[in-house]
């Protein structure tokens, strides 16, 4: 098979492109380099089956270009991280919105099949924890700049559930919970990875907010080969998916966990959500996957532990 990966030299991406050409399969990646990184990808360039372009998809007659090359599109290109997201809302909202527009029409010209990546911000302000794909979404109000990214990503679903359900292109939407692991960047604020450098460096990890709100974190080798299976599959199509572990830390007791596994001494700070982000920005104390229906798609399940997705991270840093 032949994959065209947007955004593919990023965390998320540059791991997936791995795992294709891994299974035998020919891979062409484009990024812009916003948020991905080339060191991501330096590995994978020599490969026969791998291509890669450094441009951006709202280049209309490259993207048509490269899907016409291909048989399946994973769509990860996007405006990423809730640093990111409060610091450049014009960015993000036009990043995810025109993309997706653009990558679902022209793989709507040949029928490709193509996957939208979506995120577990759309389920905002919802207490039906765990979270299933067809519960409620509740966002906040509009002048709270955080909101623009989760209603970006819902447009994003809307769109592509559309272009199957009246064009009949065959999409599939995969809704990612915190996904890790390394050569994931801290840059946008990822808190894993900025933990785990924080502890080596001996600096204080830094908890934004009060640091109960909890969170699961899954590793990207449990992810990977499930978007893979997702895609191959022909009951996914018009569907959208839950991808993420169950495995439930507050952010407090993920920073001890991280202090505990580097064997560092650096203090653990709250910073105020104000004080981290922007005044009267809004967080939710809960986040959490229910797994039952990519489990019963393709049979899902992390294998990861925590501690083993942490430890990953620990290691490549130390690499770093």
């Amino acid at each position: 098979m032949k994959y065209l990966l947007t955004g593919g030299a990023g965390f998320i991406g540059s791991h997936l492109a791995e795992y294709l050409l891994q299974q035998g399969d020919e891979v062409y990646v484009i990024d812009d380099l916003s948020t991905g990184s080339i060191q991501n990808i330096e590995h994978l360039k020599g490969k026969p089956r791998f291509h890669y372009t450094i441009d951006s998809i709202n280049n209309v007659p490259l993207t048509a270009e490269l899907v016409d090359q291909v048989d399946m599109v994973f769509h990860l290109a996007a405006a990423v991280g809730v640093k990111l997201i409060v610091e450049s809302p014009v960015r993000t909202i036009e990043t995810n919105i025109r993309g997706t527009e653009i990558l679902l029409a022209q793989a709507n010209k040949k029928k490709k099949r193509i996957a939208i990546f979506s995120t577990s911000e759309v389920y905002g302000k919802s207490d039906q924890v765990p979270f299933q794909e067809d519960g409620d979404l509740v966002l906040g109000a509009t002048t709270k700049g955080r909101w623009s990214y989760a209603c970006s990503k819902a447009i994003d679903e809307f769109l592509a559930l559309a272009y199957w359900k009246e064009k009949r292109l065959p999409t599939t939407v995969v809704r990612l919970f915190n996904t890790v692991g390394p050569r994931q960047t801290g840059q946008y604020g990822m808190v894993i990875p900025t933990f785990v450098r924080q502890a080596l460096a001996g600096s204080p990890i830094t908890v934004y907010g009060d640091g109960t709100q909890r969170r699961c974190f899954c590793h990207v080798g449990d992810v990977v080969p499930a978007l893979h299976k997702l895609l191959l599959s022909d009951k996914t199509i018009g569907q959208v998916y839950n991808i993420g572990s169950n495995e439930e830390i507050s952010i407090t007791g993920l920073a001890q966990r991280v202090k505990e596994l580097t064997h560092s001494s650096s203090p653990i700070t709250l910073i105020p959500y104000d004080q981290a982000y922007e005044e009267g920005f809004e967080d939710m104390p809960r986040r959490v996957p229910n797994l039952s229906k990519v489990h019963a798609a393709v049979g899902f399940k992390p294998i990861h532990s925590l501690d083993d997705t942490l430890l990953s991270v620990i290691e490549h840093e130390r690499r770093r």
